[in-house]
């Protein structure tokens, strides 16, 4: 049987990604691995492109509105003192955006780095990993605000 790690956007499509918070239109917004910054999420597409230039323009704009109307998800739930947004491509070499909130409870040397700074522990920590009975209730309430805010 084929993990759903190994196709994440697939088994978004299909279902089967256990992250999934909702499919928006250009893609699915789907829960980090991690939560040490709670409320994480990743904008998936639809289908696998390597960068946001491999989009039309009006594909991009729409990727970068759903971007942001998870942003508001992540704000309105989680209430961060800022949210900030990543596009990279460098370790899953396919169009991805990290959403993630920043929260005052952070360390103020490190509330004002890249998250990717954070020790290498806080990646691997299996407290730290999504866990449906710690995460769940907050992910439904993403779900449920993505799902009357998202857009035509």
């Amino acid at each position: 049987m084929v993990d759903w790690r190994d196709d994440r956007i697939r088994s978004a499509a299909q279902g089967n990604n256990p992250l999934l918070v909702a499919e928006m239109q250009s893609g699915y917004a789907v829960m980090a691995d991690m939560q040490f910054l709670p409320g994480w999420c990743i904008l998936l597409p639809k289908s696998r492109v390597p960068s946001l230039n491999s989009l039309s323009i009006a594909q991009r704009s729409r990727f970068l509105l759903d971007m942001s109307i998870i942003g508001d998800a992540v704000n309105e739930v989680c209430a961060p003192v800022r949210v900030n947004y990543d596009i990279l491509g460098n370790t899953d070499q396919y169009l991805h955006a990290h959403i993630y909130p920043r929260y005052d409870w952070e360390p103020e040397s490190r509330l004002k780095l890249p998250v990717w700074l954070y020790d290498a522990e806080c990646w691997s920590d299996p407290k730290s990993a999504f866990d449906s009975e710690r995460h769940g209730a907050m992910m439904r309430e993403l779900r449920e605000y993505l799902l009357q805010h998202m857009t035509d």
